[in-house]
């Protein structure tokens, strides 16, 4: 009979935007995870994902930057 493997899961939420996520490792300092959309909204200059992301994580938060979304 096979072992069955255990993983231990994580859940944390960020600060910022509520937004619960779950991982594999345990962090050091829980407080301070935030999303990587709450870090894009903090550093936007430091935003490099391509155009269509972007569009893609406006219309999971609900706002649209510039309203274009034909080409989702």
């Amino acid at each position: 009979m096979a072992r069955r493997s255990y993983v231990q899961t994580y859940k944390y939420q960020c600060s910022l935007t509520e937004e619960t996520f779950t991982t594999t490792k345990q962090a050091q300092n829980p407080e301070e995870l935030i999303s990587v959309a709450a870090y894009y909204d903090m550093h936007p200059e430091e935003d490099d994902r391509p155009e269509h992301i972007k569009k893609l994580s406006a219309l999971k938060s609900g706002s649209s930057s510039d309203g274009d979304t034909e080409g989702i």
